[in-house]
């Protein structure tokens, strides 16, 4: 039970044990915020560790670069004084540098996986490494230069330096580049040459793909979710279960189907020539190609445009749409200005 004391000219509620409620309350409403967070700390867990974690080891990654300064510490550090403007080849001190850090990096077998990063960059460079590691061991000492040029010249090409020295730095946007078809040169960034350019091309076609699928799902599955809707809940029922009836297939199986319905020799073809529609030769290409993708794809995405609309369909009362008919709005008014939105 709290009590009054006059505390400094100010008179306080505190507890039977003479603390202040105010102190009292501030500790109990924290006992129950602990209480709250030790219940719910399983799932921040879980979360934390199959969700947060991966996503942030990936971003990570996508920025990570340390395997051309550990794999070539010495050559690094040797080609800081190097300029790629010379158009010139560096000079001894880094291919002496180069063959110290491969003598080693041969042993551990590491030149390999430091030429497939360097080839991401410099189509080329990898055959580059791994031929030149079956030979380093084999190298008198001096005249290191002369030596690598002998193995293969494309040592001596200055672009395959500049890839080396671009990427020595542990963090690198080349692969953030490389998905938007651009690459860091000389000038600074630019774009890649019109045959290497693919990733836009994808995105672009990822994107309108996914327009025209969903423009489809949604022309094709709002009629089907207002019959559903609208109809007699047996005959409702009954029609749900053909929309359910994808999610009992699997998806290995469903896809399978459609290769075998849409081939050139698959039954959609053959059934189109029974019927003279199309001969032999004319069969029609519906398979490996964005027509099937098309076609593919909306059936598998299908129920998950219907279901929800659907279930917000089931909410509205029709008394809406009679109650706007009966004020005077055509059948397509009251449908658009009330049942749609």
């Amino acid at each position: 039970m709290a009590e009054a004391v006059v505390s400094g000219g100010k008179e306080v509620l505190t507890t039977h044990d003479g603390q202040p409620l105010k102190v009292s309350l501030a500790r109990a409403l924290r006992r129950e915020k602990i209480r709250a967070l030790l219940l719910i700390a399983p799932l921040l867990i879980f979360i934390l560790i199959s969700f947060i974690l991966p996503i942030a080891d990936m971003l990570f990654r996508s920025v990570e670069n340390k395997i051309v300064s550990d794999t070539l510490p010495k050559t690094v550090v040797a080609l800081n004084a190097w300029d790629p403007a010379s158009n010139e080849a560096p000079g001894e001190d880094v291919f002496a540098a180069l063959h110290d850090d491969l003598a080693i990096a041969v042993k551990e077998r590491s030149h390999t996986k430091l030429g497939s990063r360097l080839n991401y960059d410099q189509p080329g460079i990898s055959s580059l490494f791994r031929k030149t590691g079956r030979r380093v061991a084999r190298m008198e000492e001096g005249n290191y230069k002369q030596q690598f040029l002998d193995v293969d010249p494309d040592w001596g090409k200055v672009e395959n330096w500049t890839t080396i020295k671009r990427l020595s730095p542990t963090i690198t946007d080349s692969y953030f580049l490389a998905s938007v078809d651009a690459e860091r040169g000389a000038e600074g960034i630019q774009r890649k040459a019109d045959n290497e350019r693919i990733y836009i091309l994808l995105f672009a076609r990822t994107i309108f793909l996914s327009m025209v699928i969903t423009f489809s799902c949604i022309l094709l599955g709002y009629p089907i979710a207002y019959l559903l809707a609208n109809l007699p809940v047996r005959t409702s029922n009954l029609l749900m279960i053909l929309v359910l009836l994808p999610f009992w297939t699997s998806l290995l199986v469903r896809t399978s189907a459609w290769k075998v319905l849409l081939q050139q020799q698959g039954v959609i073809n053959d059934v189109l020539v029974w019927i003279g529609l199309i001969d032999e030769a004319g069969r029609l290409v519906m398979i490996n190609n964005m027509t099937g993708t098309i076609i593919a794809m909306t059936h598998i995405l299908l129920p998950f445009m219907i279901l929800p609309l659907f279930s917000v369909m089931k909410t509205i009362s029709p008394s809406y749409v009679r109650a706007a008919k009966s004020m005077g709005a055509t059948p397509f008014t009251a449908f658009w200005r009330v049942y749609f939105p």
